[in-house]
């Protein structure tokens, strides 16, 4: 047997020696011990090619759109495989209007996107390989300009456009004073048909995603509306564990709290299940760590990328197609899986990958998995890890394992039932200074290049006896642990 040991910036395997006449014993374990058995009869449905997503405010776009040809932002996208660029935000209704020699720039517009940026769009999405979801603004009621939006990005984008989101959290308008009440789904429906009918006529065939709504709760309403009145292609919604100003305010204690991880559990089933009443796929289309941009010490930090480890699988467990992390490439001390530190290198292309984005890295094997229910046992109900196991298309198992205990916690041992025909697993481990640590992330023993590349370096092994992989997990760490068949 081999006991792995994940530590903080380290990861190495160690053979545990048996004592003598006691070779058939397993090791005692240091510290907690948890105990996890997929249910092997009853796997889920395929995590998607392509469930690896970003979004960005509409209103960076143009600057994204001109990475097609400089810096290293399409290398980056490639080494996660296939993805969704989501461009949308409170900015794709307040801040960012479509401009052309028929429409000119309002003046409520901070920012103009036009046929030049789709078009570098385009290219961007061509050498990456990455898709493209466009959300139309609706605050300002505006069908033909958003029509014409429409026809320039079916034109620039072709086979590259997933589809176009009409609004952004359009259940949220009444609440920020953006229309008057009543509001409700029926009233956004009606302005709905408006852009519907103008982009048909201007580009028909464009599929619609929506609603588009700020939480499950929201959901609840919006969800079974939209999907009897619209037909969308996919139904989207978004969450945040954290609200920027709620009381008591984020901490990066309730970021990885287990009350935390439960609610987002619940919220991740009721949007599947509503889905699922109407058969009609379900992406989380913007998710990250705090609403408003993030907080700092919180949303840049490795805390932020412990948390995403945690909740991404159960996004896929959960069977959403994908997600959709949101970001800011101006902002490195807000939430964001890329980021730029000052206006040259932002200019440049020259961006950082943040914690999250080594999640990311971790999670891009997935596509094709099938997810497993597992039933859990913890020597206390004090720890605080999180599993994810998948069943792989070639007959192996892959666990994602994350410990959100703080430093100084004792070690979990982990044992994992994988059946006699398994008989050894790489460790991919995910490790950071401390959960407050905004550098210093790395995956596998090695961070991202300046180039964008990642590569992971020489990996650690455990071994299967008699069923069972027996691994330690330090506090604050991660690792996804792939048992390959044969």
């Amino acid at each position: 047997m081999v006991v792995l040991a994940v530590a903080l910036g380290t990861a190495s395997a160690v053979a545990a020696k048996p004592r003598a006449k006691a070779h058939h014993r397993r090791p005692k374990p240091a510290g907690s011990l948890v105990t996890v058995a997929p249910d092997l009869a009853h796997p889920g449905p395929p995590v998607q090619p392509g469930f690896i997503g970003l979004s960005f405010e509409a209103s960076a776009l143009p600057q994204i759109a001109r990475y097609s040809d400089r810096g290293n932002f399409v290398t980056m996208l490639r080494s996660l495989g296939p993805g969704e660029l989501r461009f949308g935000g409170v900015s794709a209704d307040t801040r960012i209007a479509w401009t052309d020699s028929r429409t000119p720039r309002p003046a409520w517009a901070t920012n103009v996107v036009d046929a030049d940026d789709l078009r570098e769009l385009g290219a961007l999405a061509a050498a990456s390989g990455w898709h493209v979801v466009l959300t139309l603004g609706i605050v300002h009621f505006e069908p033909i300009a958003a029509a014409r939006e429409a026809a320039a990005a079916k034109a620039a984008l072709g086979p590259w456009l997933t589809g176009i989101e009409i609004g952004n959290e359009p259940n949220s308008y009444a609440q920020h004073a953006m229309r008057e009440e009543p509001w409700t789904f029926t009233q956004y429906a009606e302005q709905v048909a408006a852009y519907r009918a103008a982009i048909e006529a201007a580009a028909p065939g464009i599929p619609l995603i929506g609603p588009d709504v700020s939480g499950s709760a929201a959901f609840a309403a919006w969800g079974p509306a939209e999907a009897v009145a619209e037909r969308p292609a996919e139904l989207t919604g978004h969450h945040y564990p954290l609200g920027c100003a709620q009381q008591p305010p984020p901490s990066i204690v309730r970021l990885l709290s287990k009350p935390i991880a439960a609610k987002e559990v619940a919220s991740l089933h009721r949007y599947v299940a509503i889905a699922n009443s109407s058969a009609t796929p379900f992406r989380l289309d913007e998710t990250n760590s705090v609403s408003c941009g993030g907080v700092a010490g919180i949303s840049d930090t490795f805390a932020s990328a412990l948390w995403a480890a945690g909740f991404l699988p159960q996004v896929m467990s959960a069977g959403a197609v994908g997600f959709d992390m949101h970001g800011n490439p101006t902002r490195c001390d807000g939430y964001t899986p890329v980021c730029a530190p000052d206006a040259d290198t932002l200019a440049e292309g020259a961006l950082v990958a943040q914690p999250v984005w080594y999640v990311l890295l971790m999670l891009r094997g997935l596509a094709g998995d099938r997810p497993l229910p597992a039933t859990l046992r913890l020597s206390s109900r004090s720890i605080n890890v999180r599993v994810a196991v998948f069943a792989s298309p070639t007959g192996g198992l892959d666990w994602v394992l994350v410990d959100d205990d703080p430093p100084g916690a004792r070690p979990v041992t982990v044992r994992l039932r994988v059946g006699a025909r398994l008989a050894r697993a790489s460790v991919l481990s995910l490790n950071g200074e401390s959960p407050a640590a905004v550098s210093g992330v790395s995956l596998g023993g090695r961070e991202v290049a300046t180039d964008g590349h990642w590569t992971a370096g020489r990996l650690p092994t455990a071994a299967v006896r008699a069923g069972v992989a027996t691994l330690q997990l330090a506090p604050s760490s991660a690792a996804l642990v792939r048992f390959a068949a044969g």
